[in-house]
């Protein structure tokens, strides 16, 4: 009866040890998630800041760019893009498709504002324009905070896909389906730099 007993009580004993294992583990996963979800949160209250500072440029420039109606009509388009594909990112950060459309959308968007850059210098009043020079300042100034938010929040991704690959860790993570998580990655060298918005 005493080795019963025994077995019984060594056995309730690793049912217990294993069973802290998996809720540590599985909270571990949940706090990691957690983490790249506020990232990304962060990542967009910059991206909104960047959306409505876009208009207020396009209009500054319209008044004097105004042989230049298809790049200013190109950047409002790509904004708006970019927005509705930001909106469905930020409704769900950990699905790698609306990551994906996400970082082409700002891809494309970068794309066209580095144009209408372009295009302005060669309207010398507009680049005097005291509001255009804010909006610029403003513009550069968000560009570099998105820049800083992609990379934490590119850095807990990492954390997070690390640890829900690493033993035991993926047994939990597909047991209870924690899917691995997309980095918000610019793909072309060109698109990693922020778009020139000097006009000095």
């Amino acid at each position: 009866m005493l080795p019963i007993l025994i077995a019984l009580g060594v056995l309730i004993l690793l049912v217990v040890i294993v069973a802290a294992m998996v809720i540590g583990v599985y909270n571990k996963l949940v706090t990691l998630r957690n983490r790249y979800q506020n990232a990304y949160a962060q990542i967009d209250v910059q991206l909104k800041r960047r959306y409505d500072l876009i208009p207020n440029l396009v209009e500054t420039a319209k008044g004097y760019i105004k042989h230049e109606r298809e790049t200013l009509e190109a950047v409002t388009a790509a904004r708006n893009i970019a927005y509705a594909a930001s909106k469905a990112a930020a409704s769900n950060p950990g699905d790698a498709t609306a990551i994906k459309n996400l970082t082409s959308a700002e891809s494309g968007l970068s794309g066209t504002l580095s144009r209408l850059m372009v295009v302005s210098e060669q309207y010398p009043d507009l680049k005097a324009n005291q509001n255009m020079m804010q909006l610029t300042e403003e513009l550069t100034s968000t560009e570099n905070k998105i820049s800083f938010a992609r990379q934490a929040y590119n850095d807990s991704v990492m954390v997070y896909n690390t640890d829900r690959e690493v033993f035991p860790s993926n047994l939990i993570a597909n047991t209870f389906n924690f899917a691995a998580a997309e980095l918000f990655v610019v793909d072309k060298p060109e698109q990693k730099d922020a778009p020139k918005v000097s006009f000095t």
